[in-house]
């Protein structure tokens, strides 16, 4: 089974982490678990919880394993079965920005890519308290083909 693959890009205002996985399910099987907020927690264990609807305009409240924090991004970009994006936070002192894309492959099979790029004036101050986001995007990425490639499903 092939495994993720990680990029990460560190510049003096700015950070990146980019996961790609390759996963047997067709684009609109894994958009439907990409954009079912109340079922994120059940199959993804970067999530704890996901308030809101994931749809353009809207705003989601969500939570992570080992922090209290909630985030608030709000959805916008999006093109059904191909991609959206998640954005938030206090520009220009730091904004996040994640964008999930699926590009069908012949065969069934889709490229899953996700990528984060934070930004901002506070960058320099506090990266290093950032955790490796390598760890969490693979983690991420494995959770959803296990959960897209399910045969009860």
């Amino acid at each position: 089974m092939e495994q993720p693959i990680i990029t990460k890009t560190r510049h003096a205002f700015s950070l990146a982490c980019e996961v790609s996985l390759v996963i047997r399910a067709n684009p609109a099987r894994i958009w439907g678990l990409l954009t079912d907020a109340e079922n994120y927690p059940r199959w993804n264990s970067t999530v704890t919880s996901i308030e809101g609807r994931i749809a353009e305009g809207q705003s989601l409240r969500l939570r992570t394993p080992g922090t209290d924090r909630a985030f608030t991004p709000k959805v916008s970009g999006v093109v059904a079965n191909n991609r959206m994006t998640w954005a938030g936070g206090f520009a220009p002192m730091f904004k996040g920005v994640r964008t999930f894309g699926l590009t069908a492959h012949p065969g069934g099979s889709t490229q899953f890519a996700m990528a984060e790029r934070f930004s901002g004036l506070m960058i320099p101050l506090i990266a290093a308290k950032l955790p490796d986001f390598g760890p969490i995007f693979a983690r991420f990425a494995e959770d959803l083909r296990r959960e897209a490639e399910r045969a009860d499903t």
